[in-house]
């Protein structure tokens, strides 16, 4: 089982991101959340294998049809990952 949060830079907030991620994470078998940051990106957290992981993230690059996404930073997770996948 591996861990991973994702910051997603772009327009990414008010176009349904996080609930097409929780969509796709679930999808591909995923624990975790998304959530939206203040400064206007998305941070997702997610626990599952390596395979689905890099398929979340090649997902998060493209995002639901009406988001721009910029950026993605992928950095390794040690933290407490929920049950299911929340977004808040």
């Amino acid at each position: 089982m591996s861990c991973a949060r994702f910051l997603v830079s772009g327009k990414v907030q008010g176009v349904f991101f996080r609930a097409g991620t929780r969509q796709q994470a679930l999808k591909f078998g995923l624990h975790g959340r998304a959530r939206n940051l203040s400064d206007g990106r998305v941070e997702v957290v997610a626990s599952g294998s390596v395979e689905a992981l890099k398929q979340l993230e090649q997902w998060l690059r493209l995002g639901p049809p009406s988001a721009r996404v910029d950026t993605v930073m992928r950095s390794d997770y040690d933290g407490d990952i929920e049950e299911g996948f929340l977004i808040s």
